[in-house]
């Protein structure tokens, strides 16, 4: 995962990183996102719920991307891997977009590794966020 806009502030809930935290340390052979996911959330700004500001990708938030390379806009929900239906647009954390998109804000972009060589995402729009909605137990 490689952040286009440095240096970048990823807000997490005091709550998310409780959960992201044992995900992450259960992977036997983490891959490098992952561990630039867990050197992240090492460094973020963990606030309570109602402090994150309402244009963050958190967790459970459902968020609107363009491909920067074709233009295609896609939305995709972030869940936790026990919630994951790619069908449904809901993308595991530790899938690597879902690892990319958390804590990135509107207007912001981001790539990550592909056999290929990169995907280029912008956020373009944070449709629901649970904290912004008052929904604090997701």
């Amino acid at each position: 995962m490689n952040a286009l806009m440095n240096p970048r502030v990823i807000y997490i809930t005091e709550s998310d990183i409780k959960r992201l935290h044992p995900l992450i340390e259960a992977m036997k052979n983490p891959r490098d996102d992952l561990r630039s996911l867990r050197s992240e959330l090492e460094n973020a700004r963990v606030v309570a719920p109602a402090e994150v500001p309402p244009d963050v990708i958190t967790m459970n938030s459902k968020a609107r991307l363009r491909d920067l390379e074709t233009g295609e806009e896609m939305t995709y929900t972030l869940v936790f891997p026990s919630h994951a239906a790619i069908d449904q647009g809901r993308i595991s954390v530790l899938a690597p977009v879902g690892t990319a998109m958390l804590g990135h804000r509107v207007g912001d972009e981001f790539e990550w590794a592909v056999p290929d060589g990169f995907v280029r995402f912008r956020v373009e729009e944070v449709l629901y966020q649970p904290e912004a909605a008052g929904h604090f137990h997701l």
